[in-house]
């Protein structure tokens, strides 16, 4: 398949051209969006995954904690059974990779209110579409925490149930700080594996936009586990903490919403207005035009 090739018009005797095209902006407000079957199987996309996501992690976490659980085991089979905190970083790592990998053609792979909201700042969905998703997500993670629950009451009320809180010895502060440079790793990495020019200038180094994104995944969740558990996904905190309906998790529950919406913003506005120079641009544009 060759490349796009976008042509500039020739100015003073000088010739460029581009290898790559910027889609255009998405329109804020797209209310057409409503009246086509591609929206509504962009949504499911989205809720599907998104309640898979949710259960196939929610489960490996209530798995580990139930293997380690030293009133059930001697203290030397807990320190090496279960999955452990690598396992549970391979399972959201894993399961972002392939669900992205499946439904990226169909919704964009979001599965994150986060990186929805990332792609909406950067102009690449409509609000409308925006909202739409973040209700879907949320209402998967709630139907896939659901159905852990139906499954293994007795396990998921046993251990925590998977809802993120914040542990014991940090503060909220810490928290937070944890939250935003979690998403921004998050954010940012999916700015750059979709991003058109990259893809033409890289395209020698054959790259499967879903891998490095899964993996960013995996890395903060190392890096974050023991400070909220990691959330960086507003719909997995959410979708946990509604099933699990536990004061703690709820006191935390904004933690979960604002450090990922912040991280977002941080690197969508990083991405796009500095890297890209999409500040810039805006500012050469506006100078050469003559008749603004």
């Amino acid at each position: 398949m060759g490349k796009d090739v976008e042509t500039a018009e020739p100015q003073a005797g000088e010739f460029t051209a581009k290898d790559y095209t910027d889609p255009p902006p998405a329109p804020l407000f797209d209310v057409q969006e409503i009246k086509k079957w591609s929206f509504y199987r962009a949504l499911i996309a989205e809720f599907v995954a998104t309640l898979l996501f949710l259960y196939v992690t929610v489960l490996t976490v209530i798995g580990h904690k139930s293997s380690t659980d030293e009133t059930k085991v001697s203290a030397a089979d807990a320190n090496c059974g279960g999955v452990g905190i690598l396992g549970i970083a391979w399972a959201f790592g894993g399961m972002i990779f392939v669900l992205v990998y499946c439904t990226a053609g169909i919704s964009g792979g979001h599965i994150n209110p986060a990186v929805t909201f990332g792609l909406f700042l950067a102009r690449k969905v409509s609000l409308v579409r925006a909202i739409a998703y973040m209700v879907a997500q949320c209402l998967g993670a709630i139907s896939g925490v659901g159905l852990v629950k139906g499954f293994q009451k007795a396990f998921y009320n046993r251990y925590g149930g998977g809802a993120n809180e914040l542990a014991v010895g940090y503060n909220k502060g810490t928290g937070l700080g944890a939250e935003i440079i979690g998403t921004f790793v998050l954010v940012y990495t999916v700015f750059s594996a979709t991003d058109p020019k990259r893809n033409a200038r890289d395209s020698h180094v054959p790259v499967l936009a879903p891998l490095p994104i899964g993996f960013a995944v995996f890395m903060v969740h190392l890096a974050t586990i023991p400070i909220t558990g990691t959330g960086i996904n507003p719909a997995r905190s959410f979708g946990a903490a509604v099933i699990y309906n536990n004061e703690k998790a709820w006191d935390d529950q904004w933690i979960f919403w604002v450090g990922p919406f912040i991280g977002a913003a941080i690197a969508a506005i990083y991405h796009q207005y500095l890297l890209r120079a999409g500040a810039i641009k805006a500012l050469g544009s506006f100078r050469s035009n003559p008749n603004v």
